[in-house]
C-alpha cells in the first residue's frame, strides 16, 4: 500500500554521498556540543515546575528523565550515522516504516520544535520580567502571562494573565532574524555555552553552602507515581514520575550530537562518549542545581520557589545575593533566545524536507530570492510559535512538546530494531551496544513517561495526531 511505501536508504543517501563532510569532531567537541544544546529553559525555568510536582524528590525525576533520554540518544546516534541527512526522525521513519508513519512522526515533531520554542520564549519572558522589575520597570500584570497562567505579585496575591507580550515579541524577533538568514557562528555558540555554564556554576557555588537539611523534608510530598492534586488553586498532575515526564524537556537537544555522526572521528568510540558524556555532565549540573535550590529555600509544592517564574534568580535574591541573582537572570536572558532560534530553525527544516517530499505544499519550500531562506514556512512557524508563547504557560507547553518528542524517540528506537533485523549487514558508523536490550528499554521508557503526562496533554497529542491524519489524507498521500 502507498501508506507503507518506504524511501530506500540508497535513495536518501544518494544526495548525501555527493558531498563528503570532513571527520574532525572528537569526544571533547561532541560533549561540548551536547552541553550547549541541552542546557536551556529546562534548568533555568522548569526547576520551579518540578518543585511544584515532586518537591525535593525532583532530583530523582532528573535522573529518571536522563536515563530514558540516554537510551533514546543511543538509538538516535545509530540511525544518524547510517542516514546523515536532514529530516531527523521523520527521515529515519520514512526509510524504515513507511510514508504514513513518517508523516505522523513529522507531524509530532511540530510539537518537539515549534511548541518547545514557545516554551523557551515563555521561560525567557519570566527572567526578563524579573530584570525589568529590578530596574524599576513594571509591566501590567495581565501582560506578563497568558490567559491559562497566573502571576504572583509582590504582595503574594495572584492575577490571571491575558497575553504574554514579551514571549510574543521575542518569538517574532527570532522569526525575522531567521527570514533574514541570520546564523550563529561556532565562536558565538561557545560564548553562549560559557555564559550558561558560568551562571549555573555561580549559582551552585553560592547556594550550596546555604543548604539547610530541614528544607528537604518531606522529601516526596506528592508520592512517586503520577496522581492529581490541587496546588495553589489548580488541579495538577504531580508526583516524581510526572515531574520526570515534564523534566524530560530539560534534556532534549542531545540530537545535536547524534546528527554530527558524519563529521565525527572514530564514531564507534566517540559518539557514545559525546552523548553519554554530555547527558552525564548535564545530569550532575541539574542535580546540584536542584539540591542547592531545594536546600536553601525549600521546594514544597505551592511554595515560593515552586511558584516563581525565575527560580534560580529568586533563590539567589532570597539568600542575600540580589545583584548576582539579577546577573543570572541576565545570563538566561542572553542565552535562551539562541535556543528559541535553534528550535524554530529545526522546525522549518523538518517542514522544508516534508514539503520537498510532497507531503506538504511545494509553496512552503520556496526559497526567498534575496535572503536565500525558506521564508514562507519560517513566517508560518514564527507566527505559530508567537501565539503559543503569548497564550500558554511554560509547563503546559513543555508537556505538549514532550508528548511529540517521546513519540518520535520511541519510533527511532523501533526503527533501529527493524533495521537490525531487515538490513543487518548495512554499514553502521556507530552501533547501539546491546541493541536488543537498549532499544526496547528506550521504547518502554518513552511510553512510561508519556503515560505520566497529564491527561489533557495526552488528549491534546491524540487530537493533534488526528488533525495530522486529516491533513495527510486530504493532501499528502495523493502527492
Amino acid at each position: 500500500m502507498i501508506f507503507w511505501r518506504v524511501k530506500p536508504l540508497e535513495q536518501i543517501l544518494a544526495n548525501a554521498e555527493k558531498k563528503s563532510l570532513k571527520r574532525q569532531l572528537g569526544p571533547w567537541q561532541l560533549t561540548m556540543l551536547g552541553i550547549g544544546a541541552i542546557i536551556g529553559t529546562g534548568i533555568f525555568v522548569l526547576t520551579s515546575v518540578a518543585a511544584n510536582s515532586a518537591g525535593p524528590a525532583m532530583m530523582i525525576s532528573f535522573v529518571i528523565a536522563a536515563v530514558v533520554c540516554g537510551l533514546a540518544a543511543l538509538a538516535y546516534a545509530e540511525l544518524a550515522s547510517m542516514v546523515p541527512v536532514s529530516g531527523s526522525a521523520y527521515t529515519y521513519s520514512y526509510a524504515v516504516m513507511g510514508e504514513l508513519v513518517a508523516w505522523i512522526v513529522g507531524w509530532a515533531l511540530v510539537l518537539e520544535y515549534a511548541v518547545a520554542a514557545g516554551a523557551v520564549a515563555v521561560g525567557w519572558s519570566g527572567y526578563m520580567h524579573g530584570i525589568l522589575r529590578e530596574i524599576g520597570i513594571h509591566l501590567p500584570a495581565t501582560l506578563m502571562a497568558g490567559p491559562f497562567d497566573t502571576i504572583t505579585l509582590e504582595d503574594g496575591s495572584t492575577v490571571q494573565g491575558s497575553f504574554n507580550v514579551l514571549a510574543f515579541a521575542i518569538s517574532l524577533l527570532i522569526m525575522v532574524l531567521l527570514v533574514l538568514g541570520t546564523s550563529k557562528s561556532a565562536k558565538f555558540n561557545a560564548v553562549l555555552v560559557f555564559i550558561k555554564l558560568a551562571a549555573l556554576g555561580l549559582f551552585i557555588a553560592l547556594a550550596l553552602p546555604a543548604i539547610d537539611g530541614a528544607n528537604f523534608q518531606p522529601f516526596m510530598p506528592n508520592g512517586f507515581f503520577a496522581n492529581e492534586q490541587e496546588i495553589a488553586g489548580s488541579v495538577l498532575t504531580v508526583g516524581v514520575t510526572a515531574a520526570a515526564a515534564t523534566i524530560f524537556f530539560a534534556y532534549v537537544g542531545f540530537d545535536a550530537v547524534s546528527t554530527a555522526a558524519e563529521e565525527t572521528v572514530n564514531p564507534n568510540r566517540n559518539m557514545p562518549i559525546g552523548i553519554i558524556g554530555s547527558l552525564g555532565i548535564c545530569t550532575i549540573i541539574y542535580l546540584l542545581v536542584a539540591a542547592a535550590a531545594t536546600g536553601t529555600v525549600g521546594a514544597q509544592p505551592g511554595g515560593e520557589l515552586a511558584m516563581s517564574k525565575e527560580p534560580l534568580a529568586f533563590v539567589l535574591r532570597e539568600i542575600g545575593y540580589p545583584w548576582i541573582g539579577t546577573l543570572v537572570a541576565v545570563a538566561a536572558g542572553l542565552a535562551l533566545p539562541s535556543v528559541i532560534l535553534m528550535m524554530m530553525y529545526g522546525q522549518t527544516r523538518i517542514f522544508f524536507v516534508m514539503s520537498r517530499d510532497g507531503l506538504l505544499p511545494e509553496r512552503l519550500s520556496v526559497v526567498h530570492p534575496r535572503f536565500h531562506t525558506p521564508h514562507v514556512i519560517t513566517i508560518i512557524t514564527g507566527v505559530g510559535v508567537s501565539v503559543f508563547a503569548a497564550l500558554f504557560p511554560v509547563r503546559m507547553l513543555a508537556d505538549i512538546s514532550n508528548s511529540g518528542t517521546l513519540f518520535a524517540f520511541a519510533m527511532v528506537a523501533l526503527a533501529v530494531i527493524i533495521l537490525r533485523r531487515t538490513q543487518p549487514d548495512r554499514p553502521r558508523a556507530f552501533r547501539v551496544p546491546a541493541a536488543w536490550l537498549v532499544c526496547p528499554l528506550a521504547i518502554f521508557g518513552c511510553v512510561f513517561l508519556f503515560l505520566n503526562l497529564s491527561g489533557h496533554t495526552e488528549l491534546l497529542f491524540l487530537y493533534w495526531t488526528l488533525l495530522g491524519l486529516v491533513v495527510y489524507f486530504l493532501y499528502g498521500y495523493r502527492k
